[in-house]
């Protein structure tokens, strides 16, 4: 990893770039046999209204959504068990998130040029104290966050290809989200788009 001193985005620490461009081209080939062996699909919220970003995981849990509610589980919804974590991403891990705890979910959001995720806090996991480390490859997305409560100021930022962003301590629960994708911002997958991992504890 290039070792680059942190920017603080309230509480958040956001290391630019932190990963070279060899090392995307590495994972995103180890993130399409993930993707081969538990296919992306559309979760489908509470309320019924199918999500933009298409999703699957890796790790012994993945996060799900359904009319049922909002979830962890051990089963893709097709009935298969997630593939295992790709080396790299456990490497940032272990390099930025400050505890000893592995990640036991990895939650894969592909997002097209038309997708969003409307802000939201990350609330489904058992231990708020460990933290929830975000790695953005492919093309730039406008990265909002706000309070610990709805409304109020928020910040944004334009995550880049390599990108890595540790939510833990006091913005662990802040509301964040993905506004839009610049289409076409990088080359790091031939059809354009953007991949977002989340590495997260649950139990």
């Amino acid at each position: 990893m290039q070792g680059r001193e942190p920017l603080n985005l309230r509480g958040m620490k956001l290391f630019p770039g932190l990963i070279g461009p060899e090392a995307q081209e590495r994972l995103v080939e180890a993130l399409r046999g993930v993707v081969r062996e538990a296919p992306l699909f559309h979760p489908v919220t509470p309320s019924g209204k199918q999500m933009s970003v298409r999703m699957t995981s890796a790790g012994r849990f993945g996060w799900v959504s359904d009319r049922h509610g909002y979830r962890y589980s051990e089963t893709h919804p097709m009935g298969m068990r997630w593939p295992a974590i790709p080396q790299i991403a456990l490497e940032v891990w272990d390099e930025v998130s400050g505890t000893e705890r592995e990640p036991e979910c990895c939650l894969i959001n592909f997002y097209d040029a038309e997708a969003k995720m409307g802000m939201h806090q990350d609330r489904d996991e058992a231990d708020f104290g460990q933290p929830v480390v975000s790695i953005s490859l492919g093309d730039e997305a406008l990265f909002r966050v706000g309070n610990l409560t709805r409304g109020g100021k928020t910040e944004s930022v334009w995550l880049k290809s390599g990108d890595v962003l540790v939510m833990g301590q006091q913005a662990r629960l802040l509301y964040h989200g993905i506004d839009r994708i610049k289409a076409g911002s990088s080359r790091i997958l031939p059809r354009g788009g953007r991949i977002n991992l989340t590495l997260r504890v649950v139990s």
